[in-house]
Protein backbone atom coordinates (compact mmCIF):
# COMPACT_ATOMS: atom_id res chain seq x y z
CA UNK A 1 0.00 0.00 0.00
CA UNK A 2 0.96 3.52 -0.44
CA UNK A 3 1.09 6.66 2.23
CA UNK A 4 -2.44 7.12 1.58
CA UNK A 5 -3.67 3.79 1.47
CA UNK A 6 -1.80 3.06 4.81
CA UNK A 7 -3.13 6.60 6.44
CA UNK A 8 -6.92 5.39 5.08
CA UNK A 9 -6.13 2.01 6.61
CA UNK A 10 -5.16 3.31 10.52
CA UNK A 11 -8.01 6.15 10.21
CA UNK A 12 -10.84 3.07 9.70
CA UNK A 13 -9.50 1.01 12.30
CA UNK A 14 -9.20 3.96 14.39
CA UNK A 15 -12.87 4.47 14.00
CA UNK A 16 -13.63 1.49 14.28
CA UNK A 17 -12.17 0.99 17.87
CA UNK A 18 -14.08 4.69 19.00
CA UNK A 19 -17.01 3.08 17.77
CA UNK A 20 -17.01 0.15 19.84
CA UNK A 21 -15.94 2.42 22.36
CA UNK A 22 -19.19 4.24 21.99
CA UNK A 23 -21.32 1.37 22.09
CA UNK A 24 -19.49 0.08 25.39
CA UNK A 25 -20.35 3.40 27.09
CA UNK A 26 -23.44 3.34 25.66
CA UNK A 27 -23.93 -0.20 27.60
CA UNK A 28 -23.68 1.80 31.17
CA UNK A 29 -24.71 5.22 29.79
CA UNK A 30 -27.91 4.91 27.95
CA UNK A 31 -28.78 8.51 27.38
CA UNK A 32 -25.84 9.82 26.46
CA UNK A 33 -26.41 10.71 23.02
CA UNK A 34 -29.05 12.97 24.39
CA UNK A 35 -27.13 14.30 27.20
CA UNK A 36 -23.88 15.18 24.22
CA UNK A 37 -26.46 16.86 22.39
CA UNK A 38 -28.08 19.22 25.23
CA UNK A 39 -24.35 19.63 26.29
CA UNK A 40 -24.17 21.34 22.64
CA UNK A 41 -27.33 22.83 22.73
CA UNK A 42 -25.80 24.74 25.94
CA UNK A 43 -22.39 25.69 24.04
CA UNK A 44 -24.60 26.98 20.88
CA UNK A 45 -26.92 29.18 23.03
CA UNK A 46 -24.48 31.11 25.34
CA UNK A 47 -21.87 31.20 22.99
CA UNK A 48 -22.99 33.42 20.57
CA UNK A 49 -20.77 32.97 17.89
CA UNK A 50 -19.91 30.62 15.45
CA UNK A 51 -17.04 29.80 16.36
CA UNK A 52 -16.70 29.50 19.47
CA UNK A 53 -13.32 28.12 21.50
CA UNK A 54 -14.08 24.92 23.53
CA UNK A 55 -11.86 22.78 26.39
CA UNK A 56 -12.95 19.44 26.60
CA UNK A 57 -11.41 18.01 29.75
CA UNK A 58 -11.29 13.63 30.00
CA UNK A 59 -11.59 13.77 26.35
CA UNK A 60 -11.36 9.94 25.60
CA UNK A 61 -10.80 9.35 22.52
CA UNK A 62 -12.88 12.13 21.38
CA UNK A 63 -16.32 11.14 21.10
CA UNK A 64 -17.87 14.40 22.52
CA UNK A 65 -15.42 17.07 20.82
CA UNK A 66 -16.60 15.52 17.40
CA UNK A 67 -20.19 15.48 17.87
CA UNK A 68 -19.44 19.16 18.93
CA UNK A 69 -17.15 19.90 15.82
CA UNK A 70 -20.50 18.14 13.96
CA UNK A 71 -22.66 20.79 15.07
CA UNK A 72 -20.55 23.48 14.79
CA UNK A 73 -17.70 22.91 12.37
CA UNK A 74 -16.13 26.25 13.08
CA UNK A 75 -15.55 26.00 16.58
CA UNK A 76 -11.97 24.78 17.79
CA UNK A 77 -11.83 22.33 20.43
CA UNK A 78 -8.77 21.52 22.98
CA UNK A 79 -9.57 17.91 23.84
CA UNK A 80 -7.35 16.98 27.15
CA UNK A 81 -6.21 13.76 28.45
CA UNK A 82 -3.67 11.48 30.16
CA UNK A 83 -4.47 8.35 28.30
CA UNK A 84 -2.21 7.53 25.60
CA UNK A 85 -3.94 5.29 24.25
CA UNK A 86 -7.30 6.89 23.89
CA UNK A 87 -5.21 10.13 22.68
CA UNK A 88 -3.66 7.95 20.11
CA UNK A 89 -7.08 6.89 18.87
CA UNK A 90 -8.20 10.35 18.19
CA UNK A 91 -5.55 11.27 16.70
CA UNK A 92 -5.14 8.36 14.38
CA UNK A 93 -9.05 8.59 13.44
CA UNK A 94 -9.72 12.44 12.91
CA UNK A 95 -6.26 13.39 11.03
CA UNK A 96 -7.61 16.34 8.83
CA UNK A 97 -9.42 17.96 11.54
CA UNK A 98 -7.67 20.98 11.95
CA UNK A 99 -10.12 22.06 14.20
CA UNK A 100 -9.80 19.23 16.95
CA UNK A 101 -6.46 19.48 18.83
CA UNK A 102 -5.69 16.82 21.59
CA UNK A 103 -3.45 17.55 24.08
CA UNK A 104 -1.55 15.12 27.00
CA UNK A 105 -2.41 16.50 29.78
CA UNK A 106 -2.79 14.79 33.80
CA UNK A 107 -5.80 16.88 35.22
CA UNK A 108 -4.08 16.06 38.53
CA UNK A 109 -1.52 18.22 37.65
CA UNK A 110 -1.57 21.70 39.04
CA UNK A 111 -0.06 23.09 35.53
CA UNK A 112 -2.52 21.37 33.09
CA UNK A 113 -3.76 24.48 32.10
CA UNK A 114 -0.65 25.69 30.89
CA UNK A 115 -0.52 22.99 28.38
CA UNK A 116 -3.14 24.21 26.61
CA UNK A 117 -1.29 27.17 24.75
CA UNK A 118 -4.55 29.10 24.50
CA UNK A 119 -5.08 32.12 22.07
CA UNK A 120 -7.36 34.12 24.84
CA UNK A 121 -10.41 32.93 27.04
CA UNK A 122 -12.55 29.78 26.39
CA UNK A 123 -16.53 30.04 25.39
CA UNK A 124 -17.15 26.87 27.52
CA UNK A 125 -15.18 24.29 29.23
CA UNK A 126 -16.83 20.68 28.93
CA UNK A 127 -16.40 17.29 30.39
CA UNK A 128 -18.80 14.20 30.37
CA UNK A 129 -18.15 11.02 32.36
CA UNK A 130 -14.61 11.99 33.38
CA UNK A 131 -14.09 14.08 36.66
CA UNK A 132 -15.62 11.97 39.11
CA UNK A 133 -12.34 9.99 39.30
CA UNK A 134 -10.93 13.07 40.85
CA UNK A 135 -10.45 13.62 44.40
CA UNK A 136 -12.51 16.62 46.24
CA UNK A 137 -9.49 18.89 46.52
CA UNK A 138 -8.39 18.12 43.44
CA UNK A 139 -11.52 18.58 42.13
CA UNK A 140 -12.01 22.10 43.49
CA UNK A 141 -8.59 22.90 41.98
CA UNK A 142 -9.35 21.74 38.05
CA UNK A 143 -13.18 23.91 39.20
CA UNK A 144 -10.77 26.84 39.86
CA UNK A 145 -8.32 26.64 36.72
CA UNK A 146 -11.59 26.22 34.71
CA UNK A 147 -13.02 29.70 35.78
CA UNK A 148 -9.84 31.42 34.79
CA UNK A 149 -9.76 30.29 31.39
CA UNK A 150 -13.55 31.07 30.83
CA UNK A 151 -14.33 34.52 29.53
CA UNK A 152 -17.18 36.40 31.61
CA UNK A 153 -20.75 34.42 30.86
CA UNK A 154 -18.59 31.58 29.71
CA UNK A 155 -19.57 28.08 30.91
CA UNK A 156 -18.45 24.98 32.45
CA UNK A 157 -20.27 21.86 31.77
CA UNK A 158 -20.28 18.64 33.26
CA UNK A 159 -21.93 15.73 32.51
CA UNK A 160 -21.52 12.57 34.61
CA UNK A 161 -23.50 10.26 37.30
CA UNK A 162 -23.99 13.26 40.29
CA UNK A 163 -25.87 11.45 43.51
CA UNK A 164 -27.82 13.29 45.70
CA UNK A 165 -26.81 12.58 49.49
CA UNK A 166 -28.79 9.33 50.39
CA UNK A 167 -29.85 10.82 54.38
CA UNK A 168 -31.51 13.58 53.50
CA UNK A 169 -32.96 12.27 49.89
CA UNK A 170 -33.47 8.79 50.48
CA UNK A 171 -36.71 8.34 48.18
CA UNK A 172 -35.34 10.54 45.49
CA UNK A 173 -31.49 8.23 45.42
CA UNK A 174 -33.15 5.03 44.73
CA UNK A 175 -35.47 6.57 42.30
CA UNK A 176 -32.29 8.73 40.61
CA UNK A 177 -31.01 4.99 40.12
CA UNK A 178 -33.74 3.25 39.54
CA UNK A 179 -34.52 5.55 36.24
CA UNK A 180 -30.89 4.95 35.46
CA UNK A 181 -30.47 1.24 35.52
CA UNK A 182 -34.20 0.03 34.55
CA UNK A 183 -32.81 2.41 31.45
CA UNK A 184 -29.41 0.62 31.08
CA UNK A 185 -31.69 -2.94 31.54
CA UNK A 186 -34.27 -2.00 28.39
CA UNK A 187 -30.95 -0.64 26.22
CA UNK A 188 -28.30 -3.01 26.99
CA UNK A 189 -29.40 -5.78 24.25
CA UNK A 190 -29.03 -3.06 21.68
CA UNK A 191 -25.72 -1.70 23.07
CA UNK A 192 -24.06 -5.13 21.87
CA UNK A 193 -22.98 -6.75 25.29
CA UNK A 194 -19.16 -5.48 24.95
CA UNK A 195 -18.45 -3.93 28.16
CA UNK A 196 -15.73 -1.51 29.45
CA UNK A 197 -13.23 -4.22 30.83
CA UNK A 198 -13.72 -6.55 27.58
CA UNK A 199 -12.95 -3.34 25.69
CA UNK A 200 -9.52 -2.41 27.32
CA UNK A 201 -8.84 -6.35 27.27
CA UNK A 202 -9.38 -6.37 23.33
CA UNK A 203 -7.60 -2.88 22.53
CA UNK A 204 -4.44 -4.58 24.77
CA UNK A 205 -3.79 -6.78 22.03
CA UNK A 206 -3.95 -4.47 19.14
CA UNK A 207 -0.74 -4.25 16.83
CA UNK A 208 -1.56 -1.14 15.17
CA UNK A 209 -1.07 0.51 18.61
CA UNK A 210 1.48 -1.39 20.47
CA UNK A 211 3.05 2.01 20.93
CA UNK A 212 0.07 3.33 22.55
CA UNK A 213 -0.39 0.66 24.27
CA UNK A 214 3.46 0.39 25.81
CA UNK A 215 3.39 4.16 26.81
CA UNK A 216 -0.18 3.66 28.62
CA UNK A 217 1.32 0.67 30.70
CA UNK A 218 4.89 3.08 30.87
CA UNK A 219 2.46 5.40 32.79
CA UNK A 220 0.28 2.91 35.30
CA UNK A 221 -2.59 3.11 33.18
CA UNK A 222 -5.00 0.57 33.31
CA UNK A 223 -9.11 -0.14 32.78
CA UNK A 224 -9.03 -0.59 36.34
CA UNK A 225 -8.12 2.80 36.92
CA UNK A 226 -11.02 4.84 36.92
CA UNK A 227 -12.61 5.30 40.61
CA UNK A 228 -15.22 6.85 42.32
CA UNK A 229 -13.71 9.67 44.00
CA UNK A 230 -16.00 12.67 44.27
CA UNK A 231 -19.75 11.05 42.75
CA UNK A 232 -21.65 12.95 44.96
CA UNK A 233 -23.57 15.95 43.70
CA UNK A 234 -23.02 18.26 46.38
CA UNK A 235 -19.70 17.80 46.60
CA UNK A 236 -19.53 19.32 42.88
CA UNK A 237 -21.79 22.24 43.62
CA UNK A 238 -19.47 23.03 46.90
CA UNK A 239 -16.36 22.85 44.44
CA UNK A 240 -17.93 24.95 42.16
CA UNK A 241 -18.61 27.75 44.64
CA UNK A 242 -15.24 27.99 45.77
CA UNK A 243 -14.13 28.38 42.55
CA UNK A 244 -15.94 31.13 42.14
CA UNK A 245 -19.07 30.42 39.34
CA UNK A 246 -21.91 32.65 39.91
CA UNK A 247 -24.40 30.61 38.63
CA UNK A 248 -24.50 26.89 39.11
CA UNK A 249 -27.37 24.59 38.46
CA UNK A 250 -28.50 21.14 36.48
CA UNK A 251 -29.89 21.73 33.17
CA UNK A 252 -30.67 18.43 31.93
CA UNK A 253 -31.06 15.08 34.03
CA UNK A 254 -31.62 11.07 33.41
CA UNK A 255 -32.31 9.19 36.84
CA UNK A 256 -28.43 10.49 38.67
CA UNK A 257 -26.88 11.16 35.08
CA UNK A 258 -26.82 14.87 35.28
CA UNK A 259 -25.55 17.63 33.34
CA UNK A 260 -24.07 20.32 35.81
CA UNK A 261 -23.92 23.71 34.34
CA UNK A 262 -21.94 26.79 36.11
CA UNK A 263 -21.35 30.00 34.68
CA UNK A 264 -18.72 32.09 34.96
CA UNK A 265 -18.42 35.81 36.59
CA UNK A 266 -19.70 38.32 34.33
CA UNK A 267 -22.40 38.97 32.61
CA UNK A 268 -23.80 35.67 30.37
CA UNK A 269 -24.52 35.61 26.60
Amino acid sequence: MDARDVLQSRVAVARDWIERWDRQQEGFIPEREAQFTALVDAVEEVAGRPDPLVVDLGCGPGSLAVRLLRRLPRATVLAVDADPLLLELGRAAYPNLSSLRFVDADLRDPGWAHALALPGPVDAVVSTTALHWLDPPALTDLYRAAHRLLRPGGLLLNGDELVLDRQANPTLTRLDRAILHRERDRRRPVAGGEGWHDWWAAIAGATDFAAANAERARRGHDGEHHVDLSPALDSHLAALRSAGFAEIGVVWQRGENRLLCAVAEGRSS
